[in-house]
């Protein structure tokens, strides 16, 4: 028997095992349901709905910048302990050097409203010294600002940090990509006159004080002044930067999407003004979805090496992209949101060749409250987990840890669902006509970082958790 069947059944001992732990719902004060993954740390983020968490490697400090939603109608603006003001949820800034004792640093309050409408949600980071423009002593923060605006801050001091550039006039802005080795950034927004709440504008920030805009990007249907039907909207991009020259965009969210597939160079360089012609002319190929299933996001793992392929003439490594759709509605009332592996190799004719969700029964999702299913994976490039493992946002079942060396059979190794606290909040549904509420972990988004730490922030206001892998998922990721 090989090492790796090995692996792959004790894993599945191990998930068996604690499946009946899972089945009944936490209470206040239970521990976390756990499989190979443990908890490291926490930050309660000042009981605020958190979105995207980016962990940057700054000097000799590791910070996370995690991004909030807006606030609740309960508590529309908590109070910041540090200042002792009520202030919109925007931007938490934390020191996760020591990831056992991570240190509230900053809150950079975000636009006011609730939940989608409020906050800022989005977030990414370019060292200066690696823009082509930018100043060498800064760190550069870019953050969606609630609906209206994408903002730049100086964070190069993390307690302190200094608003440089702002974006506004939009409609709505969300989950943007952002090439630190070139500048080009490409952000998710509704400009005024297009006729769809979310599309692409492709800026030039090499220089953050001074944003150079370079087009912006839609479907043909979506641009101003034309008429019919408005195609889906977009989540959000990916992009492969200039050597890969691919941009890969995830459109429709829970449902009727695709992925496009998108050469980045005719995207940046060719023809700006948004006639359908030249809306088309970027295009590779599109990949449709079922009209019950999007596509929140969409992360390329190019040249995968396939162990199964190995002796094949042509084929042994592949294209691969994973897609996440996002689940939005609360106690399973939509069709489920999964994760899907495309092959991408012959990039005009993709298909679907696998697909992952976690099983229902294994601790009665549907009846624990808030969303089940998934919403988003992490997107770090780095090697520690590139195209070896992936961890997947499933609301109220936590974080999935796959291992995706094979794409065409991805096979769970890990989970972690953390406890509730006297933070969480409640999700509801109406039932005959009144409001049925259940307090349920809703685990939102994920991310990784190159000490092979797992980071996880939750939308039901309990804070962020830091992990690290055990057992047979850490041999299965190459970690000692």
């Amino acid at each position: 028997m090989s090492g790796r069947v090995k692996l792959a059944i004790l894993a599945a001992f191990s998930i068996a095992c604690t499946d009946g732990a899972a089945a009944q719902p936490q209470k206040i004060g239970a521990p976390p349901e756990a499989s190979n993954m443990k908890l490291v740390g926490t930050s309660d983020l000042q009981a605020r709905s958190a979105y995207q968490p980016t962990i940057h490697h700054q000097g000799d400090r590791w910070i996370a910048y995690i991004g909030h939603h807006g606030g609740t109608d309960e508590i529309p603006a908590p109070v910041n302990p540090q200042t002792g003001k009520a202030e919109p949820n925007g931007t938490s800034i934390v020191d996760v050097t020591d990831p056992a004792q991570p240190k509230y640093l900053r809150h950079i309050p975000g636009q006011e409203g609730k939940y989608e409408a409020g906050g800022a949600q989005m977030v990414r980071i370019c060292d200066g010294k690696q823009l082509p423009k930018g100043d060498r002593n800064a760190v550069y923060m870019l953050r969606s600002f609630g609906s209206e605006a994408h903002e730049i801050w100086n964070v190069a001091d993390p307690a302190n940090p200094v608003l440089i550039t702002r974006l506004g006039g939009l409609k709505d802005t969300h989950k943007n990509w952002w090439e630190c080795d070139t500048g080009i950034a490409f952000l998710v927004s509704g400009a005024p006159d297009w006729r769809t709440r979310r599309m692409t504008q492709v800026y030039d920030l090499s220089d953050p004080a001074h944003p150079v805009k370079i087009r912006d990007f839609g479907l043909p249907g979506q641009e101003p002044g034309s008429t019919g039907a408005v195609p889906t909207e977009l989540h959000g991009p990916i992009s492969t930067g200039p050597i890969g020259n691919r941009v890969y965009f995830g459109y429709g969210t829970n449902k009727g999407g695709f992925v496009q597939i998108v050469d980045r160079d005719k995207l940046i360089n060719g023809p700006k003004e948004p006639t359908p012609d030249n809306l088309r002319l970027p295009e590779i190929s599109r990949m449709p979805m079922s009209a019950l299933n999007g596509a929140h996001t969409t992360f390329p793992m190019l040249g995968m090496p396939i162990a199964e392929f190995a002796r094949d003439k042509d084929g042994k490594n592949r294209d691969i992209v994973m897609i996440v759709d996002e689940a939005i509605l609360n106690e399973c009332s939509e069709p489920r949101q999964m994760v899907w592996f495309a092959d991408v190799t012959v990039e005009n004719r993709p298909m679907m060749i696998s697909s992952f969700t976690v099983p229902e029964a294994s601790g009665d999702f549907c009846e624990r409250g808030g969303r089940f299913g998934s919403h988003s994976s992490n997107e770090s490039m780095a090697p520690v987990f590139y195209k070896k493992m992936a961890f997947i946002a499933f609301f109220n079942a936590g974080v999935r840890a796959l291992d995706i060396r094979d794409p065409y059979h991805p096979t769970e190794v890990g989970y972690f669902i953390p406890s509730i606290t006297a933070a969480t909040d409640k999700r509801c549904v109406t039932v005959d006509g009144k409001d049925r509420c259940k307090v349920a972990i809703q685990t939102n988004n994920v991310e990784t970082d190159e000490r092979g730490y797992v980071y996880i922030v939750d939308r039901a206001n309990t804070g962020l958790h830091i992990l690290e892998l055990t057992g047979p998922a850490r041999a299965a990721a190459g970690l000692p």
